[in-house]
């Protein structure tokens, strides 16, 4: 049975109370007006942390079904020969966030774990609801596969998130695994959506702890148009996890969702899936959002650039190997 690393330090709470306390005002989305309004606004670097200057970034568009996906490309400037890449995805409930949220989860990331990092813009609902973001994810993970050395990659991939883009990852190794789909050697989710309507212990006790997971919330409405459920929206309901990629899961201590992350942790392990489950105690969902005051955030930057360096070793012939 999987072990949840658990990861506690003084500062993780302290900083959390305060941000929540700052936080008081922040009301649920509930219409479409006060949506556009958030998508509006810009993040504060003093919360989510500055750009690394050793870093550079570029924007391009990724083809899909759908339509070209805007991405952001982050590269170590003095990056030589070929490298792994790194598919990452925002959060934001399926309707919200950007990539723009993420220039220093992902440029840290980039420079910790010397890899390219591909941040995803994939479309959000109402205007695009279920399953165009899954299709967005699973196709930029197609194309990476195939040209992904346009871009520097060596081949090697993995594929990550927050939130909504953890779940998006999740849903899309699924479909991966099912349609014989492009190979990912590790998949991160950080305190994934798996499922909806779920009444877990940690609903009860942490839901509209900046987060809220009421079944029937107008964001829910939004992204699953009236459409059934199926386990490429919510992974958790899958009849089996066999078969995909190794994961790190990584879950927050005063989350909604921090049992949905030690179930499908432990669904993984018991299916014969390689798994790791770091629990970051007393802080709260998002918490990478904030790396300029929370310092679990930072933490979990450093322990996901770790993972991926060891995954990832370095390959002085410049021919990655692809491994699941």
């Amino acid at each position: 049975m999987v072990q949840t690393q658990l990861l506690e330090e003084p500062g993780f709470a302290e900083e959390t109370a305060a941000l929540l306390a700052s936080l008081s005002q922040r009301a649920e989305l509930s219409d479409y007006r006060t949506l556009l309004a958030a998508r509006a606004g810009s993040p504060d670097p003093a919360l989510s942390g500055r750009l690394d200057p050793s870093v550079r970034v570029a924007d391009l568009y990724l083809p899909a079904r759908g339509g070209p996906v805007r991405a952001r490309i982050y590269q170590e400037r003095t990056m030589a020969g070929p490298r792994p890449v790194l598919l990452w995805l925002h959060g934001g409930g399926f309707i919200g966030g950007s990539a723009d949220d993420l220039d220093h989860v992902c440029s840290r990331l980039a420079n910790l774990a010397k890899l390219t990092v591909v941040s995803l813009d994939y479309r959000l609902a109402p205007e695009h609801p279920h399953p165009a973001a899954l299709f967005d994810t699973y196709d930029a993970i197609g194309w990476l596969a195939e040209h992904g050395s346009l871009i520097g990659g060596d081949g090697r991939i993995a594929a990550g998130g927050q939130s909504a883009g953890a779940a998006l990852v999740a849903g899309a190794c699924l479909m991966a695994r099912d349609h014989a789909g492009p190979a990912v050697s590790r998949q991160i989710l950080c305190y994934p959506v798996l499922d909806f309507g779920q009444d877990t212990e940690s609903f009860r006790e942490f839901d509209g702890v900046f987060l809220s997971i009421k079944p029937g919330r107008w964001s829910e409405r939004q992204y699953l148009a009236g459409q059934q459920v199926t386990p490429y929206a919510a992974p958790l309901r899958a009849e089996t996890l066999a078969g995909l990629p190794p994961a790190l899961v990584i879950g927050a201590g005063r989350d909604p969702l921090r049992d949905d992350a030690r179930g499908y942790a432990a669904r993984l392990d018991a299916e014969g899936v390689e798994v790791r489950h770091v629990e970051f105690a007393g802080t709260m969902h998002a918490f990478l959002n904030f790396c300029g005051v929370l310092s679990a955030g930072r933490h979990a930057i450093d322990l996901i650039a770790t993972e991926l360096t060891r995954v990832f070793p370095t390959d002085v012939t410049g021919l990655g190997n692809q491994t699941r």
